[in-house]
């Protein structure tokens, strides 16, 4: 009786989503509170200006399976586990909250999580088979989820090159889109020329309704409309170029935006696109950051999460941060045994969210 409900909410809205559970047993009114679909909106809101960055270790040195870390600007790391969805899964997209993870020992199963809430949706299986008879883990070229906080839908994004045994892959580029509405698959088909490396698959990002791929050339923005079904492409800004060897690009997103991240030996540059239509927007360069402080880790750092307050990289053993207002580095997070793999083949923007995906 001492705030009114909006200051209320304002509070519960900043609370990790364990400690909000346990909020709805105080009294009747904060548990109706809680479950209304306008707080879920205002938690959304809030958690999703904090991202954090998801990373698989692996120690050789023990017979277990990969712990799972989260690293958190503010209150650093914290682990967790998928456990609760009872099979061995790799994760392979992130959004807003959610995660869509791949069965290992059952190729073409495909799951949706949330890891703080710790529900999960099997999705049904697709009829189509598999995009590629040699690619190492029989999976999908590109896969993606895209997650709407307001209307609490997603969609998950299968796609891909088909070829025969023995043959090279034509351009015939199949897509299936699951919808979480009408817990179905559809399918469509179109021509396609470009390739993605590892780390382009891994950052596929959701913005303005749309799922964006880096092209392996580095040449352009691959741009999957949900609305319409329509590919679509988008120039780099001009100043970008992966001609020089030592420059590598990446696609992140900046609270609701599309951004690109140009690293070379010495300078991190960082764009951000304004104006929400694509054939009008243009890119503007936010941030040229000094790579000075971290010169020994340049050759193996990638851009993984921002904000306009930081950036996460990760390197072969470490989790960085920069604060771009302060202009300081910082480690987040250290292997201490020698991981096989390097932590940035294995790292996922994150954010927590009270998301269902039943």
């Amino acid at each position: 009786g001492f705030f009114p409900d909006e200051v209320i909410i304002q509070i519960l809205a900043r609370l990790p989503i364990k400690s909000l559970f346990r909020t709805k047993c105080v009294s009747k009114s904060w548990y109706n509170l809680i479950s209304d679909k306008y707080f879920t909106n205002r938690y959304n809101e809030v958690s999703i200006r904090n991202p954090m960055v998801l990373v698989e270790i692996n120690d050789p040195t023990l017979n277990s399976k990969p712990s799972l870390i989260v690293v958190d600007n503010s209150k650093g790391v914290s682990e967790f586990s998928l456990d609760f969805v009872n099979d061995r899964v790799k994760i392979r997209s992130s959004c807003n909250g959610l995660l869509c993870c791949s069965s290992i020992p059952d190729k073409g199963v495909y799951y949706v999580c949330n890891p703080m809430t710790k529900e999960y949706r099997l999705l049904p299986k697709t009829r189509e088979r598999p995009f590629s008879r040699f690619y190492p883990d029989g999976e999908a070229t590109l896969v993606g989820l895209a997650c709407d906080i307001y209307t609490q839908t997603y969609n998950v994004v299968l796609a891909g090159y088909h070829r025969s045994f023995g043959h090279r892959p034509g351009r015939t580029f199949t897509c299936m889109v699951f919808d979480s509405d009408s817990n179905k698959w559809r399918k469509f088909v179109t021509l396609q020329n470009d390739n993605f490396t590892h780390m382009n698959r891994n950052q596929a990002v959701f913005v303005n309704g749309a799922l964006h791929w880096l092209t392996a050339s580095c040449s352009s923005v691959m741009v999957l409309d949900l609305g319409t079904e329509i590919w679509g492409k988008i120039e780099l800004p001009s100043e970008v170029t992966c001609e020089a060897r030592n420059i590598r690009i990446y696609l992140l997103e900046c609270e609701g935006r599309l951004s690109v991240v140009e690293i070379s030996d010495v300078w991190m540059s960082i764009w951000v696109m304004v104006g929400g239509d694509y054939r009008v927007g243009e890119w503007c360069m936010v941030d040229r950051v000094s790579l000075r402080c971290i010169r020994g880790m340049v050759p193996g750092v990638f851009p993984i999460s921002q904000t306009n307050e930081c950036v996460f990289l990760a390197t072969h053993k470490q989790v960085l941060v920069y604060q771009r207002r302060s202009r300081v580095w910082m480690e987040m997070y250290s292997v201490k045994h020698s991981s096989v793999l390097p932590l940035w083949f294995s790292a996922h923007s994150f954010r927590s969210s009270v998301f269902s995906c039943k």
